[in-house]
């Protein structure tokens, strides 16, 4: 059984929600149209990690297809579709970040604080996620000080989740270099499996 979505012009997280609602017939291969790069990386990651094996074809100036194949696995629907989030809820720290800056008052003071707290979240016990929308997804495509240590926190294994209507909107998803591209559905995810939420 194949299954055609077409999810051109829907915001996030739709075109994900639709996806999901399709795998609960688990059909044999999943054809979704999208429109924009987030909804692209979206829609290909929960795919994979639904157990389809994906592919991805532009079919115009601003059109994607994103094919998913079933990889030999019986695929239920995705309860939990942050796959890196475990079966424990224990100690599951997230930081989310609205803003490139911290307070108000003086944007340059704001920014040096936001590179020191990013900085010194290696020490915070059971850091999980890092979360970034808004103007927040400022600090995952502006190179300095702030994007250093957010790549030295990934590496070390912390989630990093960047917006990806945010990154649109503010013309940086091409400048992103740290995090996944996500939608509001897996922020939401987070937000529900966390232990602990911090916003600075």
């Amino acid at each position: 059984m194949s299954v055609s979505l077409d999810c051109r012009g829907l915001a996030c997280p739709e075109p994900v929600i639709r996806t999901r609602d399709a795998l609960k017939d688990s059909p044999d291969l999943v054809e979704v149209c999208v429109d924009n790069v987030p909804a692209t990386e979206n829609v290909s990651r929960f795919l994979g990690r639904s157990g389809y094996v994906t592919d991805i074809k532009k079919t115009g100036d601003s059109e994607w297809k994103v094919c998913g194949r079933k990889a030999g696995i019986n695929c239920a629907e995705a309860e939990d579709i942050i796959a890196e989030a475990g079966p424990s809820r224990s100690g599951k720290t997230l930081v989310m970040l609205t803003s490139d800056v911290i307070g108000s008052g003086s944007d340059e003071l704001g920014a040096r604080l936001m590179a020191n707290f990013l900085a010194t979240l290696p020490e915070m016990n059971e850091l999980w996620r890092i979360v970034m929308v808004n103007g927040g997804v400022r600090l995952a495509s502006t190179p300095g000080k702030a994007l250093d240590a957010l790549k030295k926190l990934e590496a070390s294994g912390v989630s990093i989740l960047v917006c990806g209507t945010c990154l649109e909107f503010f013309h940086l998803t091409e400048q992103k270099q740290v995090g996944e591209t996500t939608n509001m559905l897996d922020i939401v995810t987070s937000l529900d499996l966390a232990d602990k939420v911090i916003r600075p």
